[in-house]
Protein backbone atom coordinates (compact mmCIF):
# COMPACT_ATOMS: atom_id res chain seq x y z
CA UNK A 1 0.00 0.00 0.00
CA UNK A 2 1.25 3.72 -0.72
CA UNK A 3 0.48 6.74 1.84
CA UNK A 4 -2.73 6.83 0.64
CA UNK A 5 -3.96 3.20 1.43
CA UNK A 6 -3.64 2.42 -2.61
CA UNK A 7 -2.45 -0.64 -3.44
CA UNK A 8 1.59 -0.24 -4.60
CA UNK A 9 2.12 -0.20 -8.42
CA UNK A 10 2.00 -3.44 -9.58
CA UNK A 11 0.73 -5.46 -6.49
CA UNK A 12 -2.59 -6.97 -6.25
CA UNK A 13 -5.89 -4.95 -5.56
CA UNK A 14 -7.89 -6.25 -2.46
CA UNK A 15 -11.83 -6.01 -2.14
CA UNK A 16 -13.63 -4.37 0.79
CA UNK A 17 -13.75 -8.51 2.04
CA UNK A 18 -9.80 -8.76 1.64
CA UNK A 19 -9.48 -10.99 -1.12
CA UNK A 20 -8.58 -10.78 -4.40
CA UNK A 21 -10.61 -7.61 -6.23
CA UNK A 22 -13.30 -9.23 -8.68
CA UNK A 23 -13.64 -7.66 -12.14
CA UNK A 24 -17.01 -5.36 -11.99
CA UNK A 25 -17.90 -5.50 -16.02
CA UNK A 26 -16.73 -5.40 -19.11
CA UNK A 27 -19.82 -4.42 -21.06
CA UNK A 28 -19.50 -1.44 -20.91
CA UNK A 29 -16.17 -1.52 -20.07
CA UNK A 30 -15.88 0.36 -16.40
CA UNK A 31 -13.17 1.45 -13.99
CA UNK A 32 -10.99 4.16 -13.74
CA UNK A 33 -8.29 2.35 -16.24
CA UNK A 34 -11.29 0.96 -18.53
CA UNK A 35 -10.12 -2.48 -17.77
CA UNK A 36 -13.32 -3.80 -15.96
CA UNK A 37 -12.36 -3.23 -12.46
CA UNK A 38 -13.05 -0.60 -9.64
CA UNK A 39 -8.79 -0.50 -8.50
CA UNK A 40 -7.40 2.98 -8.21
CA UNK A 41 -4.23 4.54 -7.94
CA UNK A 42 -3.43 8.43 -6.28
CA UNK A 43 -4.58 10.17 -9.57
CA UNK A 44 -7.86 8.94 -9.58
CA UNK A 45 -9.04 11.69 -7.15
CA UNK A 46 -12.55 10.71 -7.24
CA UNK A 47 -11.97 7.20 -5.96
CA UNK A 48 -14.14 5.19 -8.53
CA UNK A 49 -14.35 2.01 -6.45
CA UNK A 50 -17.54 1.24 -5.48
CA UNK A 51 -18.58 -1.72 -8.15
CA UNK A 52 -22.47 -1.07 -8.29
CA UNK A 53 -25.52 -2.24 -10.69
CA UNK A 54 -27.00 0.96 -11.79
CA UNK A 55 -31.16 1.45 -11.91
CA UNK A 56 -33.03 4.45 -12.81
CA UNK A 57 -33.24 5.91 -9.78
CA UNK A 58 -29.36 6.55 -9.01
CA UNK A 59 -29.17 7.06 -12.80
CA UNK A 60 -31.95 9.90 -12.59
CA UNK A 61 -30.50 11.27 -9.18
CA UNK A 62 -26.78 11.37 -9.88
CA UNK A 63 -27.84 13.56 -13.22
CA UNK A 64 -29.67 15.79 -10.89
CA UNK A 65 -26.65 16.15 -9.25
CA UNK A 66 -24.89 16.95 -12.30
CA UNK A 67 -23.15 13.87 -13.42
CA UNK A 68 -25.11 12.73 -16.29
CA UNK A 69 -24.29 8.69 -16.36
CA UNK A 70 -26.77 7.76 -19.22
CA UNK A 71 -25.37 10.48 -22.04
CA UNK A 72 -22.27 8.59 -23.94
CA UNK A 73 -18.92 10.75 -24.15
CA UNK A 74 -17.42 9.32 -26.97
CA UNK A 75 -14.30 11.22 -26.50
CA UNK A 76 -13.46 9.82 -23.07
CA UNK A 77 -14.38 6.39 -24.16
CA UNK A 78 -17.79 6.24 -22.60
CA UNK A 79 -21.07 4.62 -23.79
CA UNK A 80 -23.77 6.24 -21.53
CA UNK A 81 -25.40 3.65 -18.87
CA UNK A 82 -28.78 1.68 -18.68
CA UNK A 83 -30.41 0.39 -15.66
CA UNK A 84 -28.93 -2.85 -14.72
CA UNK A 85 -25.12 -1.90 -16.41
CA UNK A 86 -22.07 -2.62 -13.57
CA UNK A 87 -19.90 0.27 -13.12
CA UNK A 88 -17.45 1.89 -10.73
CA UNK A 89 -18.36 4.69 -9.13
CA UNK A 90 -16.89 7.42 -6.90
CA UNK A 91 -17.04 6.16 -3.36
CA UNK A 92 -17.98 9.78 -2.36
CA UNK A 93 -20.99 9.91 -5.06
CA UNK A 94 -22.13 6.38 -3.53
CA UNK A 95 -22.44 7.51 -0.17
CA UNK A 96 -23.88 10.70 -1.03
CA UNK A 97 -26.81 8.61 -2.61
CA UNK A 98 -26.97 6.30 0.42
CA UNK A 99 -27.29 9.00 2.56
CA UNK A 100 -30.40 10.51 0.28
CA UNK A 101 -32.00 7.05 -0.12
CA UNK A 102 -30.67 6.73 -3.70
CA UNK A 103 -28.20 3.94 -3.51
CA UNK A 104 -27.60 1.04 -6.02
CA UNK A 105 -26.90 -2.27 -5.10
CA UNK A 106 -22.85 -3.14 -4.62
CA UNK A 107 -21.15 -6.02 -5.46
CA UNK A 108 -19.00 -6.61 -2.51
CA UNK A 109 -15.85 -8.91 -3.75
CA UNK A 110 -15.84 -5.68 -6.85
CA UNK A 111 -15.73 -3.12 -4.90
CA UNK A 112 -11.69 -1.98 -3.93
CA UNK A 113 -10.35 -1.69 -0.78
CA UNK A 114 -9.88 1.29 -0.20
CA UNK A 115 -13.66 2.41 -0.55
CA UNK A 116 -13.57 1.51 3.29
CA UNK A 117 -11.77 4.76 3.97
CA UNK A 118 -15.13 6.37 2.93
CA UNK A 119 -18.10 3.92 3.06
CA UNK A 120 -18.28 1.67 6.23
CA UNK A 121 -18.03 -1.69 5.38
CA UNK A 122 -21.50 -2.29 7.26
CA UNK A 123 -23.04 -0.14 5.15
CA UNK A 124 -22.28 -1.27 1.50
CA UNK A 125 -22.48 -5.33 3.14
CA UNK A 126 -26.42 -4.02 3.21
CA UNK A 127 -26.71 -2.84 0.23
CA UNK A 128 -25.06 -6.11 -1.50
CA UNK A 129 -26.43 -8.25 -4.23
Amino acid sequence: MDPDGLPAPGSAAVNVLSEPLQSCGCDPMTGWYRDGSCRTDASDLGRHTVCCVVDEAFLSYSRAQGNDLTTAVPAFGFPGLRPGDRWCVCASRWLQAYEDGMAPPVVLAACERSALEVIPLEILRRHAL
